[in-house]
Formats: C-alpha cells, structure tokens, sequence
C-alpha cells in the first residue's frame, strides 16, 4: 500500500473537507495517510517511507508547500505532488486537470509530470510556480485584501474580484514597460503584462490557454492601451458566464528582463513593492513532480 503525506489547509473549503472526511476517503482510494494541518508546526517534516504528497487547499496553499519542497536538499528524497482543490479559483489544479476530489482515482505513477517553475535572478528564494507580473493584476490584489471578508462562498469571491477588476481596468494608466524577451525588445506601454507558467490567474482569467508547465518555456501576456475595451469585454463576458477565448498577444520566451513603471508587482499569490529596477526572470526546467490527469 502506497503511503500519502496529506498537507491540508484546514481553513480551505468546507466541512466536506475536514481532516476526517479527507482521510477517510484517501484510504477508502487504497492509500495510507500521514496527515499534517499546514497551521501547525512540524508540518513540512517529510517521513522517509512517503510514496508521494497529497496538498489539500488552493493556490496559496499549494504555493507554500512547494516552497518548502523546493528548500529541501538535493541529496533528500523528492515526492510526487497531488493536489486535491480546495481553494476559491484553484489555478493550479485546473491546469493539472484536477477539479475534484472524485479524480482520486487517476493518481497513478504513470501520470507523473515534470513541472517548471520561474526564478527571479539574484534574489535568493523568489520564484513563482503560477505567474509573475505587473499592471492591473497586482492592482486587483491589493484592492481584494481590503475585501477579504465581504464574500461569503468562493463563486462570490469570484464575482467580486472581476467586478472590482472591471472598475481598475476602467481607470488605470498604462505603464511604460522595458521589456526583452530572449533579447528581442517588446517594450511599450501597457495595462498588464503577465509571465505565466499556467495557463490561468486570479479569478480564473485564463491568460495563457495554450500554457504547459512542463516544456520549459513561459507565456508572456501582453496587453496594451489600444486593447482596454476588448480586455474589459472579456471580462464582462466571465461576469455573466461567457467564456470566450482570451485572444491577446502571448509570447513564447525562457528569459526575461523586465522593468516596470508602476508601484506594485506580484509572484503567484504574493504582493510585492516593486522598485523599477530591472528584474531578470529564467525557467528553472522540471524542478518539481506532480500528479495530472491524463
């Protein structure tokens, strides 16, 4: 019997997804379960006879784990990640093929896929696994962090944040961005530019349709000025559950040198205080295992 190392976000979900309940159900699939509450401490220590990691919660939840797996030594033994959703837009599990915790039954070892992630250079410890970017996104974030309490289900926390998106598109400046890509300049100014590893963000905004987290290469979406009205008409669309293809100019790239006028950038669920300096950001090839389905 493979053995399971459950990192659950108690405070994710709902009483569905209590430590009992997730148990029971991983056991019920043919796994014994280490369960470990990420609020507590001692929850990154990793038992030598676990078979792989099960993360229990969304983005935020699977971005913490990882880092912590990332930290571990080369010589320590390296685990497959699944992860069960449980967060409000679950980016990551998404674009794993994960929608619920019924996909239990497709973790198999013959599923396993080397996952990128993106390494901002010279500083030690910053990466992404999602998203890096400037613009309106990062702008979103700070406005929802005033928010946070005021939705009371994830489809309205959802709603909310493209709402709130709707306003700050209307009003934003684009931003002058010195942009180079694999040493092509695409300078310009623009609302938002986004170096994404998956193919969605935020509130479920699929920038990057065609994105795989595992052929070494970022999406690097584009939005300019002249495209405020048709960036907002996407938007509207996903408010009254529409989804269109999003059809705004992506670019393929390894390394990217950026710098960016505005105040604020954000690495996966993280708000950063940008200074406008350059930052050089390269794919870190196949650092992590997870589970997909096929």
């Amino acid at each position: 019997m493979k053995i399971a190392k459950l990192l659950h976000n108690p405070s994710a979900g709902d009483e569905d997804h209590s430590k009992k309940e997730l148990i029971s159900l991983i056991r019920t699939h043919g796994y014994e379960c280490n369960y470990a509450s990420i609020k507590e401490k001692g929850w990154d220590e990793f038992e030598e006879e676990t078979d792989f990691i099960i993360i229990a919660g969304g983005d935020g939840t699977v971005r913490k784990a990882v880092k912590k797996i990332i930290e571990r030594k080369l010589i320590d033994k390296q685990f497959p990640i699944a992860v069960l959703p449980m967060g409000t837009a679950n980016n990551i599990a998404t674009t794993l093929g994960f929608n619920s915790k019924e996909d239990i039954g497709l973790w198999e070892a013959k599923n396993i896929k080397r996952i990128d992630i993106g390494k901002i250079a010279g500083n030690e410890g910053l990466f992404f696994l999602e998203g890096f970017g400037y613009g309106v996104f990062p702008r979103l974030m700070k406005e929802m962090k005033v928010k946070d309490n005021e939705s009371d289900t994830p489809e309205k926390e959802l709603q909310t944040a493209l709402k709130v998106l709707m306003e700050i598109i209307d009003s934003y400046k684009a931003k002058s961005c010195v942009l180079d890509i694999d040493g092509i300049d695409h300078s310009g100014n623009y609302l938002l530019v986004e170096i994404m590893n998956i193919r969605s963000i935020g509130p479920n905004m699929t920038l990057a349709p065609m994105a795989d987290p595992g052929d070494g290469l970022f999406e690097i979406v584009l939005i300019s000025e002249n495209q405020r009205d048709e960036f907002k008409q996407y938007i509207s669309d996903k408010l009254n559950g529409l989804e269109k293809p999003f059809k705004f100019s992506t670019i393929q790239g390894k390394i990217i040198k950026i710098k960016w006028d505005g105040m604020l950038m954000h690495l996966d669920d993280e708000l950063i205080d940008n200074e406008k300096k350059e930052v050089k950001i390269e794919v870190m090839e196949g650092v992590l295992k997870f589970l997909f389905k096929p």
